[in-house]
């Protein structure tokens, strides 16, 4: 009795030997490997971060000369004003012209204060301006015992967060509200102390460091 053939049925017209795909696999990654190398591009078996994207903000507000000095000078139509605002994570200096006839010390720490609060103008804005003082925060007049020429907020300055307490001590420091050597006597609404800050210029690039910043006054 003869015995059925055992032909192996033709390949399909275009198929590879399944022999053939496996000896070709490694080679193609191989390939690959070297493609990317001449790339400039360099495998890794994890993930790297490459940290946030570079920001694109200028921290300069448009016609405007850039200074990293606060003050403040009288002029015919009233106050031309250095306020802090925070751009890039630091606190940078821009000019406002305000109404400051007939205000008093006080007075004039309230109006810069209410500058602070503002909604950061068009120019600011487009320039990467931002501010962190509350609305809600006012300034008032020192207590029994506190230091001449000092100056009390409405709120804890353990409390405040530390961009704002930055952009409120570089500007009053450098204006007429300052003790007049670039520092402010500040003191906040609880029973702590009042002290002296001074606009440094490790306080304009790290604000973070305004929790550490007041020196005690003798």
């Amino acid at each position: 009795m003869t015995q059925p053939s055992r032909e192996t049925a033709p390949d399909a017209p275009g198929a590879r030997p399944a022999g053939a795909a496996a000896r070709r696999a490694p080679l193609l990654v191989l390939l690959g490997v070297v493609l990317l190398a001449g790339c400039g591009i360099r495998t890794t078996s994890v993930p790297v971060d490459a940290g946030p994207a570079p920001s694109r903000v200028s921290c300069a507000v448009p016609d405007e000369e850039a200074t990293t000095t606060a003050t403040a000078s009288a002029s015919p139509r009233g106050l031309t004003a250095r306020v802090y605002l925070v751009c890039s994570a630091q606190v940078a200096a821009v000019s406002r012209s305000v109404r400051a006839e007939g205000l008093d010390r006080l007075g004039t720490a309230a109006l810069l204060l209410r500058e602070l609060q503002r909604k950061p103008r068009a120019g600011e804005a487009s320039a990467g301006f931002t501010t962190a003082v509350q609305g809600d925060l006012a300034v008032g007049r020192p207590r029994r015992g506190d230091p001449r020429g000092s100056l009390r907020l409405s709120a804890p300055l353990s409390d405040l967060p530390p961009f704002a307490l930055a952009q409120v001590v570089c500007t009053y420091a450098g204006s007429a509200v300052g003790s007049g050597d670039g520092s402010v006597l500040l003191g906040g609404s609880d029973g702590t102390p009042v002290r002296r800050y001074t606009c440094t210029g490790d306080l304009r690039t790290d604000p973070e460091a305004a929790e550490t910043a007041g020196t005690a006054v003798k």
